[in-house]
Formats: structure tokens, C-alpha cells, sequence
């Protein structure tokens, strides 16, 4: 059974699906991905509602907020089709039932996080008006805690993110409620700082400030709960105008007259334990001690911080930890340049100074992104001074200062912030020795070996913080007035927090332009760094600190990658970039550098193994910035062409192991990455290539756009087999039609011929005769000019496959032993390829024997060669001929083998070919379910990868079927859909098989009427 075990969480305990924060699924091996944005917005739909209709308006609706394309309606069904095998394949239990109005999610409660959410909050209700207050706010706390985030964070939906914000305030009321219990039960010492902590994320929540005045007043704090009441009275004033409400009011009175109501009737018995006093200093430092100054030296907190509010309280639990065993508390604050990590530090320190370090706080920006980072002797001088030490009782010495330094603090409550820091060799001195402080550091490296020490990473914001941050400077009421701009604005800069303060601080200084004017000057790639300046405030000012500071090898490697299009690419692409030597062992160790400084990411490790990098989108621009400035045209050139022949030796080496055999090359130069990586990421190498595809495309793309037609072609042609195979036709056309431009422009006649010729197969698969003949007869007719005999068999071969489904059996057999002496002995794959089609038009003439024949000498090959999915071909056909003499049982054996085969080879487009055949043996075995069951799954196999040919040949043999159960309307109504398909792509064959049936239908309806 699916669910995951969260510890220390018992009511938690089997869940499978989240809401209360980013949506996730859990299955027995962990996160189920739900990665694809539709999917994930029809699965939060459907949770939201869980046993309720979810129609087909309302789940497109919330796909496309307006203009929702004609096809909503098949995108809709085919991300629920996804979505159920993904849900299958992890064995999750939730059933998504289809109904004529739309869909409904089956689960059981207790695996929604949001209904266990739900069901706790209705018996901790129970539980308080029976008086069990203690049991109720535990229940009411532990409840809460099921949320780890904003309901359906990032989903890609403004219509969901509404309704969840609805119920985001379902989570606050419950907040509100346990705060409300454990203040009855005497907690107010305990429950300060919380409250203080909620009511400045929620400044206008009067329920949550009327808690802290009360929590405030009962531990003796009478001020500070009354400057609490006008800090939020003027609040209300500047941003709503309002008067506090009645219980406000009335609570601020009650305080001010010390009113004995607010008294408890008991006391708690509850309060926290305080951390022991350390020992005493010797008297000559406590002499030194009493001279001390109480230092201030923290920058200033922006009053218009957004965001990390759970990286803020995890930073402040560390540092503020009081079990007696704890050491000196150390939280290392890392993340990218203008990420916001001194903002950060700032607002955490600004918190907890008074309360937890009331002896001073030392800050100091150690500039470690420089070249000339602070040493810290200076750094423990200047804090010597701020703590009250005169200069002329500074020791010279690092190590002496270091003992004075670490003497002062150790009785003292002090927050040391360290900003910038360049690694642990700066931070190790500046460490105070007593358990009773606390230190912070920022840094763009990890500083992993500071021992001790917590981690804390901070990342862009998501939208709501990054629009909160905006509002905050130019006025939410501007933010309101445009919201697309605004979302767009923060698109265009990723959400890095210092290019939104550069936004916002351009707009607000021009309060006449519209946000919208600031988005199309952001909207060009080449500018945007440009734009990205205000004051002393500039992205690349402060992106060229950490660049400078990078060896000269990191430098030229971080320029090359702006050169990568894909969302990650691989480690091993660095070598090939930088052209370091093929037997380099470990390719990764050049990306590391960049990852260190956070100039890079890491974005995991895919499923061959492989580390995978990434860049945020305004460090690419800087790169490229930087390669424009910095590099000629022959080095990008040349790193270019290194990638795309890295490429082109890959593909190369997985057609070998995938199909046996190298398909048609050209003269392009190879660039070898190290034999061991490449035995290892090619394991798997259809997996590897679905991993890669976004990349190989978009290099393809790419090479075409820089005029690098000869790789652009060879890599297109070369990735055709793969995409057949996957039913990838939208990546075949598309890296096509891109190669095809550049080889017309650079007059390339083989490149030409190839892609033209590719692109007839493709045509081919999508069973439109009249496109593929077009283009098979041009490559035909250059591979004819150019005599490459290869390429006139592939075009023969084709041709002939187009004449067959055309239903001209002599031409196509007269093609295709045309295309057999153009292969000769040189092409055993190809000639294999030749003998199936053979075969296919053998047996619609009857003639058992040579099919038989014909298809036992391609098996071999294709046995010979280890090519999974030709051998997967031949059984199909083998099932086809066992159908054809009746032999059902034989048709059944090689069918179920082929299957696995094609199963086993990622062959997607096959297993819906065997799936439909499957179907129609047990159609003449007389078990229709079974049929049934099979044309179902060949027909969503057909739907998901958008095969119109295939998908209406399932549906003939499926209104054959319903014609046998008596609905004649049924079929009817997909036979007249299949027609319409076969006759727009001239299959004729299939159009004749289709128009037959329905002249039955035609008559069994005319009978009846009789």
C-alpha cells in the first residue's frame, strides 16, 4: 500500500497526498513526480474536492483562465490518463473515475493531508467544549503542524491559488485557536515570542495582536503590550484608515487600568527553564568586562523584507537554543549573489538582539567575494575596540587578540554576524569560545567544514513574495492595478530579490510609468542587464564581485555554458566546452568551482547517475554577457562545435547499443567525453535519451541558428530512430524543419536529402500520405544527384511502405527490392527493415511460405545485431500471420513476447501497434471483454502521443466490436469520425475497411426501421 511515515508526527503517519504546502505525492519508494504544470492542476482540483463531480468546464477553467484552446477537452483527458498510469505505476491508491460531466477522485481521508487537517480541527472543537483545553490545543498544535507551506504552493493556477488562500486561512483561525487554549492554561511566557513572530507576518490580524498584548501584560511587559496596541492602531490608520476593533479596544483599556479579569485564576506551573549561568570570569577580565560598551553595530533591517519566513524561524531556533548540552550556536547562511542572504541576516538579527542577545551585537562585512577579502586579525582589532578595549591594550598578535576576544564574550550574551565570508580559514578565529552566544554568517560558499555549524540556504522567491516585495516599494495599489505586468516582471528576473529591488526602486522613483513599460524593457535578453541598475544598485556589479574572483579555468567555462540552452545539462559537457583531454576521470570537478560560489546549480542527479547543473537566468545572462565581452568568434565557434560533436559521438555510441547499427552520418567532427562516463550514462540508453531530449533538441536549435548546418543536420537525422520509437514527433518535426533551414541557406545537398528524408518517415508514422510523398520524392531525387546509394534504399524503402498503406501492393513490392539492391551487403539492419514490409505485403496475398520465410531471416538479423524492437517488429508480424491461418494460440505466444519486448526497449509507439493486434486475437477467440480491454489501452497509448492514424484504426476495430453488442449508434458515430481522419491522410485502405462497416451499420439500422 502507497504512503509515506513522517516521524514525530503520529496523525501523520500514512499520508499519500499534500496540499498544505507544495502539492506532493508519496508512494512506497517516496516523492511520486507530478511534474508536468496540467497535471499537477487537475490532481489538486480533484484533491480539493475528493469524492465530489469535478466537471469538464470548471478543471479547464482552472487550466486556461481564458481563451482555452480547441483542444482542451483531449489535454484535459490526456493528463488524466497520465496522470492515473503514474499514480498505477508507484501503486497509489485513488481511483479517478471518468463520468459523462467530468471526473471523480476516490481516496480515503486519511491519506489527504488537508482532511486530516480538517478532522482535527473538528475534534480538537469537541475536545474544548467538553473542557479538555490541555488535550484540545495539543490536538489544535499538532494539527497545524501537518502544513510545511502556503496551500498548493507554486501552483501554476490562479484560480486554485485563490481558493487556496481560503483555505490558507482555515490554517491561521486553528493558529488562532491553540494560541487562545495555551494562554488559558498559563503559557504566556512560552508563547511571547510566537505570537510576536505570527503577528509580524499577519500585522493586521487583530485577534493575533490582542494575544500578544495579553501574553505581553500577564509576564509583567505592561508597555510593551500597550506600544504593541499603537503600533497596530497606526498600522490600521496608514494602510486601512480604520480604528482598531471593539476587543481591541476594550483590551488596551483593561491592560491600562490593570483590570484583575485578565489575571489567571491559577498559575501555570509551565514556565521555560533558563539556561544556567556560565562561570565567572577571572576578576582581571571581569574588570575588563565592567569597562565594556554595550555594542550596536548591526546594518540596517529594510522594512520591506519578504520572504524565507520558515528559514527565519529555523535560524532563529538555532541561535536561540537553550538546552544545557547545546555549544556556541552557528547558523551558516549561503545562497548566490543578490539572493538577498545580508537582508536576511539583518532581519534575523534585528529580531532576536534585544530579547536573546542583549550584551551587543558585532557585525562585520569580511568582503569575501573580493580579491582582497578582511583578515581577520583586522576583524577581532575592530571588535576589540566596539566591545570597550583601548588600542594600546590590543596585542599585536592574531592569536592573542583571539584569546582577549573569546575572554570578553564568554559570560556574555553578544550575536556575532560575519557577512561575505570567503571560507572557514576567515571565520575559525572570530569564533567566541562561551556557549551563550550565538554567530551568523553569510557566505557564497557552503563552508561545510565549519564544524557545528547549521546551514541554512536561501533561494529566489516565489511569486507572491517577489509581488509582496514589489508592492512593498512602488505600492500595492500600482501592483493591483496591473497584476500580469507585475507577475511578468517578476518572471523576466527570475525572483532574485536584488534585481526586484532594482525594478521596484526604477518604478517608484517614476511613479508615471506603467509597470507594463518596465516589463518590455526587461522583455530583451541582450539589454536586461542593463535595465537591471538604479543608484548604487546593479545585478552586474555585484554578479562581477564573485566572477573576478574565480580562476581564470572557472571563468572561461562559466562564459562557454551561456552557450547551453537546456534548462540542465550534464557534467560531462564542461570538458567538452573547456576541451579537456577525453580521458579527464572526473568531469564534475569543473563545474565545482562554480557551484561553490553559487554561480551554478546543482540540480540533482538524473536516473543514469549523471550530476546535473543549471544556472538562474540572470547568471546566464551575465555569462553571456561576459563571452561577448571577453571571447572571440573562433573560440565560441570551436566550443560549439565540441558540444555538438559530443553530442553527435553519443547518439552514435546508444544507436550501436540500441539498435546494432550507425544510421547515415555525414563529415562532421566527433568530440569524445571519457569512455567510462559514457559506458556508464549509456546503460540505460533510451532512458538516457529521454533525460537528454530537451537538450538535443534545443541544440539542434541552436547549431542551425549559428549556421553550424553540417552538425545541425547529422544531429537531427541521428535522433530520428529515438524519437520513432518514443512517439516524439513534435521533437522530430520541430528539429527538422529548424536543420532544414540552415542546410537550404548553406546549399547542403546531402544535409537536404537526409532531413528530407527523415522527415518522410516521420510523415509516414503519422500516416499522412500526401506530406510523405512530397518529401520522399525530393530526398530521392538528391540522393540521386549526389549517387549515395544508402539513401536512395532508405527513400525506396519508405516510398514503397507508402505505396503498401496506399494499397498498391505491386509498386510498393517493386520499391522495396529496389531498395534491397541499393542496401547490398553493406546495411544487414536496413535490408532486415526491407523483408518485414515484404513480409507484410506477402501476406495479404496469401502466400504463407515466403512470409514465413521472409520474416525468420529478419528475426535473425535483428537477433544478430541485439536490436530489441526489430526483433519486437518481426513477432508482431509473426502474430499477424498466425492470426491470418488461425492459429490463435501461436498469434497470442508471439504477440504477449513482442510486448515485452517493446516494453522492455521503451518502444511506446510499438506497444500500442501489439497492443491493438492483442485486441483483434481476442476478437476472434469470442472474448470481447478481453478485446475490449485491450483496444482501450491501444487507443490511449495512440491518444497520448496525439497518433490520429493509429487512434482511428483502433476505433474501427472498437465500433466492430459495439456493433456485436446491438449499438449502432455508437459505432457509427466513430466509424464517421475515422473516416473523416483516413480520407484527410489518404489511407485508403483503411478508409475502404471503415466505409464497409458503416454500410453495415447503415443496413442494420434500415432493417430495424423495417
Amino acid at each position: 500500500m502507497a504512503g509515506i511515515h513522517l516521524e514525530a508526527r503520529g496523525r501523520t503517519a500514512g499520508l499519500t497526498f499534500q496540499v498544505l504546502g507544495e502539492l506532493k505525492v508519496f508512494g512506497d519508494q517516496g516523492v511520486v513526480p507530478i511534474t508536468a504544470g496540467r497535471q499537477q492542476v487537475v490532481l489538486a482540483a480533484l484533491l480539493l474536492e475528493s469524492g465530489r463531480l469535478q466537471n469538464w468546464d470548471h478543471l479547464i477553467r482552472l487550466m486556461w483562465a481564458e481563451d482555452p484552446p480547441e483542444t482542451a477537452r483531449t489535454q484535459v483527458q490526456i493528463c488524466v490518463s497520465r496522470m492515473r498510469r503514474t499514480l498505477a505505476a508507484a501503486d497509489v491508491e485513488a481511483v479517478i473515475e471518468t463520468r459523462p460531466a467530468g471526473y471523480v477522485l476516490k481516496i480515503d481521508d486519511a491519506r489527504l493531508d488537508l482532511s486530516v487537517f480538517r478532522r482535527g480541527v473538528a475534534e480538537a472543537a469537541v475536545l474544548g467544549s467538553a473542557g479538555r483545553t490541555a488535550e484540545a490545543a495539543a490536538l489544535l498544535r499538532e494539527t497545524v503542524g501537518l502544513w510545511q507551506g502556503p496551500c498548493l504552493n507554486g501552483i501554476p493556477s490562479e484560480a486554485l491559488a485563490l481558493v487556496a488562500q481560503h483555505i490558507d486561512e482555515e490554517r491561521l483561525v486553528a493558529t488562532e485557536s491553540f494560541i487562545e487554549l495555551e494562554l488559558a492554561l498559563g503559557y504566556h511566557h512560552q508563547l511571547t515570542a510566537e505570537i510576536a513572530r505570527l503577528v509580524g507576518e499577519n500585522p493586521l490580524r487583530e485577534r493575533f495582536r490582542g494575544q500578544l498584548m495579553l501574553a505581553l501584560h500577564r509576564s509583567g511587559r505592561q508597555a510593551e503590550a500597550l506600544e504593541s496596541y499603537r503600533q497596530g492602531r497606526a498600522l490600521l490608520m496608514d494602510e486601512l484608515a480604520l480604528q482598531p476593533g471593539e476587543d481591541l479596544r476594550r483590551l488596551e483599556q483593561a491592560i491600562l487600568v490593570e483590570d484583575e479579569s485578565l489575571r489567571l485564576e491559577r498559575p501555570s506551573g509551565t514556565e521555560l527553564h533558563t539556561v544556567g549561568t556560565e562561570p565567572e570570569l577571572s576578576a582581571k577580565d571581569a574588570r575588563a568586562a565592567a569597562r565594556t560598551v554595550v555594542p550596536r553595530q548591526l546594518p540596517v533591517d529594510t522594512s520591506d523584507f519578504v520572504g524565507h519566513q520558515h528559514l527565519v524561524s529555523e535560524t532563529e531556533g538555532v541561535l536561540t537554543n537553550t538546552s544545557p548540552d547545546r555549544a556556541t550556536g552557528i547558523v551558516v547562511v549561503t545562497g548566490r549573489s543578490g539572493i538577498g542572504k545580508t537582508t536576511f541576516a539583518a532581519r534575523v538579527a534585528h529580531r532576536l538582539a534585544e530579547p536573546h542577545f542583549p550584551d551587543g551585537q558585532l557585525y562585520c562585512q569580511l568582503r569575501g567575494a573580493r580579491v582582497d577579502p578582511v583578515d581577520p586579525r583586522e576583524v577581532l582589532g575592530r571588535f576589540l575596540r566596539a566591545l570597550g578595549l583601548p588600542g594600546p591594550a590590543i596585542p599585536d598578535s592574531l592569536e592573542e587578540r583571539g584569546e582577549i576576544y573569546r575572554s570578553m564574550l564568554a559570560a556574555r550574551r553578544i550575536l556575532v554576524v560575519l557577512d561575505d565570508a570567503v571560507g572557514e580559514e576567515q571565520i575559525f578565529p572570530l569564533l567566541p569560545g562561551g556557549r551563550s552566544c550565538g554567530v551568523l554568517v553569510t557566505s557564497r560558499a557552503r563552508l561545510t567544514a565549519l564544524p557545528g555549524s547549521h546551514r541554512v540556504a536561501l533561494d529566489i522567491l516565489d511569486e507572491r513574495d517577489a509581488l509582496e516585495l514589489i508592492g512593498n516599494v512602488v505600492g500595492a495599489d500600482r501592483v493591483s492595478r496591473e497584476p500580469e505586468a507585475a507577475r511578468a516582471l517578476t518572471a523576466a528576473v527570475g525572483g532574485l530579490p536584488l534585481a526586484l529591488r532594482i525594478v521596484a526602486a526604477r518604478l517608484a522613483a517614476r511613479p508615471h510609468w506603467p509597470l507594463a513599460s518596465m516589463v518590455q524593457r526587461l522583455a530583451d535578453e541582450r539589454h536586461r542587464l542593463d535595465e537591471l541598475t538604479h543608484g548604487e544598485m546593479t545585478v552586474r556589479a555585484s554578479l562581477s564581485v564573485t566572477y573576478d574572483g574565480l580562476p581564470d579555468t572557472s571563468r572561461t567555462l562559466l562564459r562557454r555554458l551561456s552557450l547551453t540552452k537546456g534548462s540542465t545539462f550534464p557534467s560531462w559537457i564542461g570538458g567538452a566546452l573547456l576541451d579537456v583531454p577525453g580521458d579527464y576521470p572526473y568531469p564534475s570537478d569543473l563545474m565545482e568551482p562554480l557551484v561553490d560560489v553559487q554561480m551554478l546549480d546543482v540540480a540533482g542527479v538524473d536516473a543514469t547517475g549523471e550530476l546535473r547543473y543549471g544556472f538562474h537566468d540572470i547568471i546566464r545572462l551575465f555569462a553571456r554577457d561576459r563571452l561577448a565581452a571577453e571571447s572571440d568568434e573562433s573560440e565560441r565557434r570551436s566550443a560549439i562545435r565540441r558540444v555538438g560533436g559530443a553530442w553527435l559521438a553519443l547518439i552514435g555510441e546508444a544507436q550501436q547499443r540500441v539498435f546494432g547499427a550507425h544510421f547515415m552520418t555525414g563529415p562532421a567532427a566527433r568530440w569524445n567525453p571519457p569512455a567510462e562516463h559514457v559506458r556508464t550514462i549509456l546503460a540505460r540508453p533510451a532512458e538516457w535519451l529521454d533525460i537528454e531530449r530537451e537538450n538535443l533538441s534545443l541544440t539542434v536549435e541552436s547549431l542551425a541558428q549559428e549556421d553550424e548546418d553540417g552538425y545541425a543536420w547529422e544531429l537531427a537525422v541521428s535522433l530520428a530512430p529515438f524519437y520513432e520509437a518514443r512517439g516524439y514527433l513534435d521533437h522530430w518535426a520541430r528539429t527538422h524543419r529548424k536543420a532544414l533551414t540552415a542546410v537550404r541557406h548553406s546549399g547542403n545537398r546531402l544535409g537536404q536529402a537526409a532531413l528530407l528524408a527523415s522527415l518522410g518517415s516521420m510523415h509516414l508514422n503519422r500516416r499522412n500520405l500526401p506530406e510523405a510523398r512530397t518529401a520522399l520524392t525530393a530526398a530521392l531525387g538528391l540522393f540521386e544527384d549526389l549517387g549515395h546509394t544508402s539513401g536512395l534504399g532508405l527513400c525506396r524503402r519508405d516510398l514503397g511502405i507508402l505505396e503498401q498503406l496506399a494499397g498498391h501492393d505491386t509498386a510498393a513490392m517493386g520499391l522495396l527490392e529496389q531498395a534491397e539492391r541499393d542496401f547490398g551487403d553493406g546495411s544487414p539492419w536496413a535490408r532486415a527493415s526491407v523483408l518485414v514490409q515484404r513480409a507484410v505485403i506477402l501476406l495479404r496475398r496469401g502466400d504463407v511460405r515466403l512470409v514465413e520465410a521472409e520474416l525468420d531471416e529478419a528475426l535473425q538479423i535483428w537477433r544478430d545485431l541485439g536490436y530489441l524492437g526489430g526483433q519486437a517488429r518481426v513477432l508482431r508480424r509473426a502474430g499477424q500471420l498466425h492470426l491470418y491461418c488461425g492459429r490463435l494460440d501461436d498469434a497470442r505466444r508471439e504477440l504477449s513476447e513482442g510486448l515485452t519486448m517493446v516494453r522492455d526497449d521503451g518502444d511506446v509507439i510499438g506497444e500500442g501497434y501489439i497492443l491493438h493486434d492483442l485486441g483483434r486475437v481476442h476478437v476472434r477467440r469470442g472474448e470481447f471483454i478481453e478485446a475490449g480491454s485491450y483496444f482501450a489501452r491501444a487507443l490511449s497509448v495512440r491518444e497520448d502521443f496525439l497518433d490520429q492514424a493509429g487512434a482511428a484504426s483502433v476505433r474501427v476495430d472498437l465500433a466492430d466490436l459495439i456493433l456485436r453488442g446491438g449499438d449502432t449508434a455508437k459505432a457509427g458515430g466513430l466509424l464517421t469520425e475515422t473516416l473523416e481522419v483516413f480520407g484527410r491522410l489518404g489511407m485508403a485502405e483503411e478508409a475502404e475497411r471503415a466505409a464497409s462497416l458503416l454500410a453495415r451499420v447503415t443496413a442494420h439500422v434500415t432493417d430495424e426501421r423495417r
